[in-house]
């Protein structure tokens, strides 16, 4: 599988966490949810860990566990990400 490139954006970060882990009744995605803390949007740190182990196979890098964990929201998460080194093809 070829890592897709480019940005993670936020319409790609909400497609991973309703794939790694749903969507809270009452929550919606689709707004304005860029400064939101996850805890608000139902999404715990597990949750997290899955969508950064989604966007780890699908986009070729690497995120450090403990810079997930200081990301409460997901601009802050896509900072990270997009930030994050690419890992080196096999």
């Amino acid at each position: 599988m070829t890592a897709k490139t480019g940005p993670v954006t936020l319409t790609d970060l909400t497609r991973m966490l309703r794939e790694s882990a749903g969507e809270e009744e009452g929550v919606d995605l689709e707004g304005g949810i860029l400064d939101t803390p996850f805890i608000d949007l139902g999404y715990d740190s597990l949750a997290l860990l899955q969508v950064i182990g989604l966007v780890q196979r699908e986009y070729g890098v690497s995120v450090p566990d403990g810079a997930v964990a200081d990301a409460e929201t997901p601009r802050a998460l896509l900072d990270v990400i997009n930030t994050s080194p690419a890992v080196p093809a096999a």
